[in-house]
């Protein structure tokens, strides 16, 4: 307190306009020494932290922390001197405007490379990112703003009414934006699925998801085609998620013998088929299932795993392949729907309606007189 209590006499005791210059001079020169010991500072503790957004976040704001310093010796002397009134409000209020967008500034810019680096790193989902992103854009610039209002002593409240008839309008004309953008959070928040999962569509569409975006989601599907979905309809849809909880995923092979088939032999046959696959997963172990008797068929089923969804397919062709070149080897029967037509010539078609037919001449189609 007596440091300060002098501190006050030292400057009261000078004419306003030299008082007013050291205030800005010691303002400056705190903020010099504040940089000289900040940056020291960031160069021993971000090494430490994993990741590079810390780095952009502390590098980013130490300028507008160093200008806010020097700037606040010019508003500590326009409140401790006798200045007109007139000049004093807008020193002030020009001081502080010019750290509130100094600030503003820095802040999105921050934001901005922190969601650069965000996106590559193991540590945040990138789903996430832009819309955090676009959502502390908002919040940032909506600060400020009004911030810088009320600096300059101009009534938000008209504007606060203004802002809310055109949040109606804008929202009404534009709900489809804002049902993906909700529809974006509600996927996340749900986990329904991430980059790299391989999803079914309610539609049919399977594929693997390319990109989640504030807007829409991006899907890979086996043609190699990009198919983009608006996450308003994603979120009311029903989305198998072949990559969750495991990627491991579980082939059905229907196959089928014909009746007096040694159950037993198919059953050790199919196991070495799917053993004997690379693709197939030796845990869990394959199985066999005998499931119906079939009009024409004993129906069996063939169950293994393989470890990733997009190998379902080709693993169930090379099986496929593998099961009737075995069976035709073995003499195994696979049965297909037959139909047996006989015809007798007991009886004609004209005898069936009590007529007969008289036959033709053969010599030249004329009939004798």
């Amino acid at each position: 307190m007596q440091l300060e209590s002098g501190l006050v006499s030292l400057l009261a005791g000078l004419p306003a306009w030299q008082g007013f210059l050291v205030l800005i001079g010691g303002g400056l020169l705190v903020a010099a020494v504040v940089r000289v010991l900040g940056d020291r500072l960031l160069r021993e503790v971000t090494p430490h932290i994993k990741g590079d957004v810390d780095d952009i976040v502390f590098r980013g704001v130490h300028t507008a922390l160093y200008v806010s310093i020097g700037l606040a010796g010019a508003y500590v002397g326009a409140r401790l001197y006798d200045i007109r009134p007139a000049i004093a409000v807008s020193l002030e209020a020009g001081t502080l405007s010019v750290i509130v967008v100094v600030w503003m500034t820095t802040l999105l810019r921050v934001g901005r490379q922190a969601s650069a680096a965000a996106t590559d790193s193991a540590y945040i989902d990138r789903q996430m990112v832009p819309i955090l992103q676009n959502v502390w854009s908002a919040l940032v610039a909506g600060g400020g703003i009004v911030l810088l209002l009320v600096l300059w002593d101009i009534d938000v409240t008209p504007l606060l009414a203004s802002a809310g008839i055109m949040g109606i309008i804008v929202g009404l004309a534009a709900r489809d934006t804002l049902s993906n953008f909700f529809g974006s959070l509600s996927l996340y928040l749900d986990g329904t699925y991430k980059v790299g999962d391989f999803v079914v569509l309610e539609t049919g569409e399977r594929g693997r998801v390319e990109d989640i975006s504030v807007r829409s989601t991006v899907i890979r599907t086996r043609d190699d085609i990009l198919v983009t979905v608006p996450n308003s309809k994603l979120n009311s849809a029903a989305i198998v998620n072949e990559s969750t909880p495991k990627r491991k995923r579980r082939i059905r092979v229907p196959v089928g013998v014909a009746y007096g088939t040694d159950i037993d032999a198919v059953e050790e046959m199919l196991l070495d088929i799917a053993t004997a696959e690379d693709l197939v997963q030796e845990r869990p172990r394959p199985r066999v299932r005998f499931r119906t008797f079939g009009d024409s068929a004993l129906n069996l089923e063939l169950l293994c795993w393989v470890g990733n969804p997009a190998l379902t397919a080709r693993a169930t062709h090379k099986l496929n392949r593998a099961i009737y070149k075995r069976f035709q080897a073995e003499g195994v029967e696979i049965p297909f729907p037959k139909r047996s037509i006989s015809v007798t010539r007991d009886d004609s078609p004209d005898d069936l309606f009590g007529e007969r037919t008289t036959e033709l001449p053969t010599d030249g189609g004329r009939r004798p007189e």
